[in-house]
């Protein structure tokens, strides 16, 4: 049985605006205690990797924490190409969604992964 850790330094964190649309999402879908938000990275795209984010149950090899009041699923592997990075939700005229600030990321493309 594993429990929730509200981590001091967590590898991600998440901006006000980010928290208020995960929440916000959360909301909408009327998800059980048992789902969370997975973060992680999966390969692909030109630069390499793209991110994954969406609402999900807990796996095998999945750690738990609480970031700003948000239960988180990441896979133990992902931590390295996650340390540091900063989620936020844009809602402008230009854009509208989440973006990733990594400083572990040694390239980015145009297309936005």
């Amino acid at each position: 049985m594993s429990t929730a850790v509200e981590t001091p330094i967590a590898s991600v964190s998440f901006t006000e605006g980010a928290v208020k649309e995960l929440n916000k999402i959360k909301d909408q879908q009327e998800m059980g205690d048992d789902f969370g938000l997975r973060v992680g990275v999966e390969g692909g795209g030109c630069s390499g990797m793209t991110y994954v984010l969406g609402f999900d149950q807990k796996k095998e090899g999945d750690q738990e924490h609480i970031i700003n009041g948000i239960k988180v699923y990441m896979h133990k592997a992902h931590g390295l190409y996650l340390a540091g990075m900063v989620i936020d939700f844009q809602d402008g005229l230009n854009a509208r969604g989440f973006t990733f600030n990594n400083p572990n990321a040694a390239s980015t493309c145009g297309c936005g992964t």
